[in-house]
């Protein structure tokens, strides 16, 4: 038994040579290039940018005191891709974290099958069986309790991305080192399904260290409200973001409202993931990144808007669907949808600011807050 489960985690192959958009995800059919002057305008954002931001982002505080507004429309724009990994790490408070901590991540160094057996050793060990001596390299690093469900997870995140595609490849490792950082450094959070897409997201962009540490500056609240309630024990957090979207959405679409009300549609149906993966887990992913640059600067106001934006967008038909077609459709966006450019200015006029922070405090105040951690658990667990 024991060696069958290790034999089902051996390295597998590389995978042979696909089509690829320019993220790195395989595809079917290749995107026509750009031509020279969308290529002519993107060389001069970059310039703009790296003007903002400086030598290693050694301007940025200085131009964000200075023309905060310039800063707030270009993020909206989109960042340059070359410098979406500095710059999310400056927006997020994350290179300050790492500056004040020197030498506190230390990845494990282990390939999987060695980690794996050690933590089936344990296990053993624990029930009493004669397993031998446990390698006293092993021994040196901190263990988590997360470890084999983390283990278990790491295919299931961006499985069609070359850079986690290999098994037991740099990709895995690195998500793994991360997540298992975490886990040890955290431990009322320790690791829940849906926290590797954040970590995998940000591994595209950066190194480890700097991946764990923007993890804790999300999580931790570094410039904005923490997160650590989207993960923790009943899931706290997306208890009351879904209690204050579906308040929200019934304001601002009455009528689709009533009509969700009459065919017993909550959010938890269809938004749990949203705002546990900051809608990194199966939307278009050129939409995701535009969503994370706002998101990092802005705050979790702009899930709650782009979550409104894609109600509104589709809502002449969403009024007129029974329960089975609008459960469908609230999970698969049509791709008209997922553009950015049509929808992110739909979410930019919608304004939420004022009346999330009074709905937020009003949530706070209750005694009785809404339970919906049953159907939100269930969903979370299907987010992978």
């Amino acid at each position: 038994m024991e060696k069958k489960i290790i034999d089902d985690y051996e390295p597998g192959p590389l995978p042979s040579p696909r089509k690829m958009d320019r993220f790195g995800f395989l595809k079917q059919e290749i995107n026509n290039p750009p031509d020279g002057l969308a290529k002519g305008r993107e060389e001069r954002r970059v310039r703009k940018w790296r003007k903002m931001i400086g030598v290693g982002g050694s301007d940025w505080k200085h131009y964000v005191r200075r023309k905060p507004h310039v800063v707030k429309r270009r993020i909206r724009k989109g960042i340059p891709d070359c410098l979406r990994g500095l710059v999310w790490q400056l927006i997020s408070g994350s290179r300050d974290l790492l500056l004040m901590n020197p030498g506190v991540y230390e990845p494990c160094h282990l390939d999987f099958r060695g980690k794996l057996q050690f933590v089936l050793e344990l296990k053993l060990k624990a029930k009493g069986d004669d397993i031998g001596a446990v390698g006293t390299q092993l021994v040196i690093y901190e263990t988590s309790a997360s470890e084999l469900d983390i283990i278990r997870d790491i295919s299931r995140t961006f499985p069609s991305h070359v850079f986690f595609q290999q098994r037991h490849g740099p990709g895995q490792r690195s998500l793994y080192n991360v997540l298992k950082a975490y886990s040890v450094y955290d431990r009322d959070v320790g690791y829940v399904q849906g926290m590797g897409f954040l970590a995998g997201l940000l591994l595209l962009y950066m190194s480890e260290e700097d991946a764990f540490w923007l993890l804790v500056a999300l999580l931790k609240g570094a410039v904005h409200a923490p997160m650590e309630g989207l993960y923790q024990v009943g899931l706290p957090l997306v208890q009351q973001y879904l209690c204050l979207f579906d308040l929200l959405m019934k304001e601002h679409m009455p009528k689709l409202g009533e009509h969700f009300t009459q065919e017993m549609i909550n959010p938890s149906m269809y938004a749990s993931q949203w705002f546990i993966t900051v809608f990194s887990y199966s939307f278009p992913f050129h939409l995701a990144l535009r969503i994370w640059d706002v998101f990092l600067y802005e705050g979790v106001k702009i899930v709650f808007k782009v979550g409104l934006a894609l109600l509104k967008y589709r809502h002449d038909d969403l009024v007129k669907l029974p329960f089975e077609k609008l459960i469908h459709a609230l999970r698969n966006f049509p791709e008209d949808a997922m553009d950015p450019d049509t929808l992110l200015p739909m979410a930019y006029s919608i304004k939420v600011s004022r009346r999330l922070e009074e709905l937020k405090q009003e949530y706070n105040k209750k005694d009785g807050k809404p339970s919906l951690s049953t159907e939100i658990k269930g969903n979370q667990r299907q987010v992978q």
